[in-house]
């Protein structure tokens, strides 16, 4: 008894041993990535401080580093001619928000649903990829016309763009998850429902999950674009002022700052995948 106690003493030690050197291993990767990032950053706006400095690129067409921050502090400090930045964020992130949520929605119930019936795969079909090949910026003035300026536009071409990359992904998902767990969930007796919540969503969810990183830019996206063709209010419109002004500040500062929104919603989508689907990131 005694030497199986020293024996499994001695392999919880080599174990959490081993997990302290797989943590100080992902940490030195994730400093060692860091740090190339940020001198990627400093040499590229470095270079483009310098050029500007130096007069080889027009500053009125390219602007610099300094100018735009600059203009995004003074946006922070004493707000855009539009009014307080924070309201033209807010209405941004808002439209994306809903855009994304609706889309993803939408995206996963009609890839599920036809996913699962071959019949209306096979009628409906021709028709969504006739849908997913028509230019997004033409649905913009047609949702300005029918819904108005306001947030419901936006929101209307947002969820076109989102829709179909989660509507893709979720259908091939479905599609994919094997027959054999099928057959075998409904040998122990598993209806419907029971079949979709056990089987086949969670088989199809490393797919749903995947799309979720460019459908959240598209919903951004297709916010942007609404405000930038016709709004009151947003980061697009905030831009649109700034290009119609001649201000080449204010629309890279603008593009900053939709940046560093798009920068933490992949941050956020990406916990929530490891989240919801941990065993891909479990280390042999």
């Amino acid at each position: 008894m005694h030497t199986q106690s020293v024996i499994s003493k001695n392999t919880k030690e080599e174990i959490s041993s081993r997990k302290r050197e797989l943590r100080k291993k992902a940490l030195k990767i994730r400093t060692r990535n860091l740090a190339l990032q940020i001198l990627v950053a400093i040499v590229i706006f470095g270079l483009w401080e310098f050029l500007a400095d130096q007069q080889i690129i027009d500053k009125f067409f390219f602007s610099s580093p300094s100018a735009v921050f600059m203009h995004i502090v003074e946006w922070f400090t004493e707000g855009t001619s539009q009014g307080p930045l924070y309201i033209h964020f807010i209405v941004t992130f808002e439209e994306t928000i809903l855009s994304f949520i609706i889309g993803v929605s939408l995206g996963v119930l009609g890839g599920y649903v036809l996913g699962r019936n071959e019949l209306l795969s096979a009628v409906l079909g021709p028709y969504i990829q006739m849908l997913n090949a028509l230019p997004r910026v033409v649905l913009a003035p047609i949702f300005i016309l029918w819904l108005g300026l306001g947030m419901p536009s936006k929101v209307a071409l947002g969820v076109t763009l989102t829709f179909f990359v989660v509507f893709f992904n979720a259908f091939q998902g479905v599609r994919e998850v094997d027959k054999n767990l099928v057959n075998n969930a409904r040998l122990l007796g598993a209806n419907k429902r029971q079949l979709a919540r056990h089987v086949i969503i969670p088989s199809a969810l490393t797919w749903i999950l995947s799309s979720l990183h460019s459908s959240f830019g598209f919903a951004l996206v297709g916010a942007v674009v609404g405000e930038f063709i016709g709004a009151t209010k947003g980061l697009g419109f905030l831009i649109s002022q700034a290009q119609g002004a001649f201000d080449t500040a204010g629309v890279f500062a603008g593009m900053v700052l939709l940046s560093i929104t798009a920068l933490g919603a992949n941050w956020a989508v990406s916990k929530l995948e490891k989240r919801f689907i941990a065993w891909r990131y479990v280390r042999q």
